[in-house]
């Protein structure tokens, strides 16, 4: 009987060892890399939530898997046309009111180098014509920032300095060595401005956006070397400039944003410390913010940076000719710039020399991303800062600041109204607490003639204080609470334009929508 169970176990077609080996592997195979992704969503979990806490973290997983949801919703037949449509819509009007604002004076677009050129007269004639179009006069002083100081006699200042280096260029110091000198001693004064160390230099950049990319790109070339740092990651709130989302993504830098408290409008301290770890290459802040006008707590931030051991780069591109200046003009502010133990840089931030000695030119140094610049920027800054002087500056602050400040107070008066944040400076940035759309009030202060700033998260305006805003400030106030009337008595009226498109982003889960919106609004800048 056994011999015969044996002698039919030895006709089954069993699995050879080899086979059952494989089988394995594969199992196993499967399960480490099973194991191996729910490790890595685990492990981000767990950091996030310990940056942000249980219940942020789980919002944010939400969030995601709402968007992930839209995404595949869009893959139903009819569906991502029905929303292109949509999108397609608000772009045509961008393309519109570009073409409409440009074509009202009469002058023939120049799409092509004309055979014969141009006569002067009829060369300024055309740029002086268009240099009046639009409906907005930023004149009256009605524009949330944009020009900053109006006056005529300091504009044909610039305009004459401008015009005497308007070939020049600091590629080429040997060329144009007054230049050069020019160069220097605006870095010298804005250095001692902030309070700079004598150790300490900078440079002229083409504005607020390369002075940020070259900050971050200064801090991650020292923890490249100095720390050989491969996976690098900046610590900053989420009311930083958007600049630094640009330059983290053209260096590969993982952007941490971190949450801002609710009522003061800065940082949370307690979990930007908590964010940083040892591919941290350095923390920024903002002195003061876009957003809503509030400075993060500098002194702060930089103590966590100095012990820490990494970079600490303060923004102050908003603020730069006031926040300087507002203690000689009669306003107590924390302290912000080189003073600050831990701060590494301001605006113009200090770095090295790009230098490249390989490159079939010759050997090439520039220091700022443009190789050649036009010199006369540089000459029309130095300009403004010698005519203007420390005096004219604390005086332009004083106004400037008080001008905020009584806004501030009328806004406060609104019932409808509310301050976001603690303004320090120019910026002074207000929400709606009732049922009326922000954005439907922004619709209608257009109307008025008012070209204030939109926010989002939360839905907001601001205005940005210049010396044009001067001396409006009641006429401001009573156009908000009239702008307030009338869309309270048409709300249909109100519920297209700004109020619709913010609307739209705020209550789509995915934002790709959103980001076709703004791609075709760039496209319609070129529009003729």
């Amino acid at each position: 009987m056994l011999q015969k169970i044996l002698e039919s176990g030895r006709n089954l077609d069993f699995p050879s060892m080899e086979t059952l080996l494989k089988i394995d592997k594969m199992r196993l195979f499967g399960q480490l890399v099973l194991i191996y992704y729910s490790a890595g969503i685990i492990y981000s979990f767990g950091k996030d939530a310990l940056i942000y806490g249980f219940s942020e973290t789980i919002y944010q997983l939400y969030k995601k898997a709402l968007s992930t949801s839209f995404k595949a919703f869009q893959t139903v037949p009819g569906t991502k046309s029905l929303i292109d449509s949509e999108v397609n819509k608000i772009v045509k009007g961008f393309e519109e009111k570009m073409i409409d604002s440009a074509s009202k004076n009469g002058i023939e677009d120049t799409l092509e180098l004309p055979i014969i050129g141009f006569d002067p007269e009829k060369t300024i004639d055309i740029l002086e014509k268009r240099m009046n179009e639009g409906h907005i006069d930023w004149k009256s002083g009605r524009v949330s920032g944009t020009v900053y100081f109006g006056g005529l006699e300091h504009i044909n200042l610039m305009n004459k300095a401008i015009g005497i280096y308007n070939i020049t260029n600091p590629l080429h110091p040997d060329v144009f060595p007054g230049l050069r000198r020019l160069d220097a001693e605006v870095v010298s004064m804005v250095l001692r401005m902030f309070n700079s160390p004598e150790d300490g230099c900078g440079t002229t950049t083409s504005g607020g956006t390369e002075s940020i990319i070259m900050a971050v790109r200064a801090h991650l070339e020292k923890a490249k070397k100095e720390r050989n740092v491969t996976n690098p990651n900046l610590v900053a709130p989420v009311t930083i400039h958007t600049a630094f989302d640009k330059a983290c993504g053209y260096f590969n830098i993982e952007l941490i944003r971190i949450p801002i408290d609710s009522k003061s409008g800065k940082v949370d301290i307690r979990i930007l410390e908590k964010a940083i770890n040892k591919n941290t290459i350095m923390i920024a802040g903002s002195a003061i913010n876009y957003p809503h006008g509030v400075m993060d707590d500098i002194e702060a931030m930089a103590s966590i940076a100095m012990k820490k051991g990494i970079g600490m780069h303060v923004d102050c591109c908003l603020g730069s000719f006031l926040m300087p200046f507002m203690e000689d003009a009669g306003f107590k502010i924390p302290k912000f710039d080189f003073r600050v133990p831990g701060v590494t840089s301001i605006s113009c931030d200090t770095h090295k020399y790009f230098v490249c000695t390989e490159w079939p030119g010759g050997i090439y140094a520039s220091p700022t991303i443009a190789g050649s610049r036009p010199g006369s920027l540089i000459a029309g800054c130095w300009a403004a800062l010698v005519s203007i002087g420390k005096e004219g500056y604390i005086t332009s602050c004083r106004n400037i600041v008080n001008s905020r400040i009584k806004i501030q107070q009328g806004i406060e008066s609104i019932d409808e109204l509310e301050i976001i944040g603690e303004p320090i400076c120019s910026v002074v940035a207000f929400s709606s607490n009732s049922s009326i759309n922000i954005y439907a009030i922004n619709d209608a202060m257009k109307e008025r003639g008012w070209g204030l700033s939109v926010l989002q998260h939360p839905p907001a305006l601001h205005i940005a204080c210049t010396a044009l805003t001067v001396g409006t400030e009641d006429v401001l106030i009573q156009d908000l609470k009239s702008s307030i009337s009338e869309v309270k008595a048409n709300p249909e009226k109100y519920s297209k334009g700004s109020a619709a498109m913010y609307g739209m982003s705020a209550s789509l889960p995915d934002k790709a929508p959103v980001e076709d919106i703004t791609k075709g609004y760039l496209d319609s800048l070129y529009s003729t």
